[in-house]
């Protein structure tokens, strides 16, 4: 979509909205596939509920794009505009056991800069690509452990009111890979409740979840993590595993030989293409296990 030579652009300038025209959302995914449209960022917090009014207003569909590791992007000339915060580093400020964090700083920057704060019970979340916002939406965790045991409060806008407002952790639902927030909700920042920890007891937690990485996950191939939730008792990774799905392709896109749940670019991989694999994939574990695989993976379509 293009909103350059709408009348609207000049008024999301005085909001402080900078816009980016024909953005190529390859170059913001972990997956590195996706179409174009252009970009808004969202500079201002004060004033996104007046640019919310201003989309809304104008009929422009929009969506909101934290880091870009956990989603699947259609291809070609995507209908609806992507709204973004600027990258925050570090994005955190500490004040005793609590650490106040922008949504859009690095899940594992912050889980860093905690540690050199003699923080921890995050350390399992070191690895996990992306923004702290995206990491609060699906309540991401690895390693038995979840940031949604930490949360004390979220400031986000919510797009029901139009307003921004803080919402206590104990009125927030967190579940296995999923939370109570809408999904037109934009977190904004978050106040973490943390143990004391030594930094060199929380470094060592960390270099053990990263050598578990290294040796069971792709890393170095583009992928959005985990594609399927794990069914209840079971490893969805290990069925399909079991099947001899690993290098099993749809075009660009691959089972990784290294973790069967992870689903790669090996190379111009289209949407199409990994939606192509995922129903394949998912077809042959309901009928080996009679398990229908829910998507971990987020997918926008046109």
């Amino acid at each position: 979509m293009r909103i350059s030579d709408n009348p609207i652009a000049a008024k999301l300038k005085d909001l402080g909205v900078e816009l980016r025209a024909a953005v190529p959302l390859t170059g913001k995914t972990s997956l590195g596939i996706g179409g174009t449209t252009d970009e808004l960022l969202l500079r201002r917090y004060e004033t996104i509920p007046d640019a919310m009014r201003l989309l809304t207003d104008a009929g422009i569909s929009h969506k909101f794009l934290g880091g870009g590791t956990n989603v699947l992007v259609a291809d070609g000339e995507l209908p609806w505009v992507i709204l973004h915060l600027p990258s925050a580093h570090p994005g955190v400020r500490i004040e005793g056991n609590i650490a106040h964090v922008d949504a859009s700083a690095d899940l594992g920057g912050m889980v860093t800069f905690c540690a050199k704060n003699n923080l921890g019970g995050m350390e399992g979340l070191i690895g996990v690509p992306g923004s702290v916002g995206g990491a609060l939406r699906m309540n991401a965790g690895a390693y038995g452990t979840q940031i949604g045991s930490y949360v004390r409060e979220v400031e986000l806008y919510r797009a029901s009111s139009g307003q921004i407002e803080t919402v206590r952790g104990n009125d927030i639902r967190f579940d296995y890979r999923h939370t109570s927030f809408a999904p037109d909700d934009v977190m904004l920042r978050v106040k973490l409740e943390l143990p004391s920890k030594p930094y060199a007891e929380i470094l060592a937690g960390i270099k053990i979840c990263n050598e578990k990485r290294r040796s069971s996950q792709p890393l170095n191939q583009k992928s959005a993590g985990c594609i399927f939730k794990n069914p209840q008792g079971g490893s969805a990774g290990r069925m399909i595993d079991e099947l001899g799905l690993k290098e099993h392709r749809s075009g660009g896109a691959m089972v990784s030989d290294r973790h069967a749940n992870f689903f790669v670019n090996a190379g111009g991989a289209t949407c199409a293409d990994m939606l192509r694999l995922i129903d394949d994939v998912r077809e042959r574990v309901r009928g080996a296990y009679g398990i229908v695989l829910e998507n971990e993976v987020i997918v926008w379509k046109n």
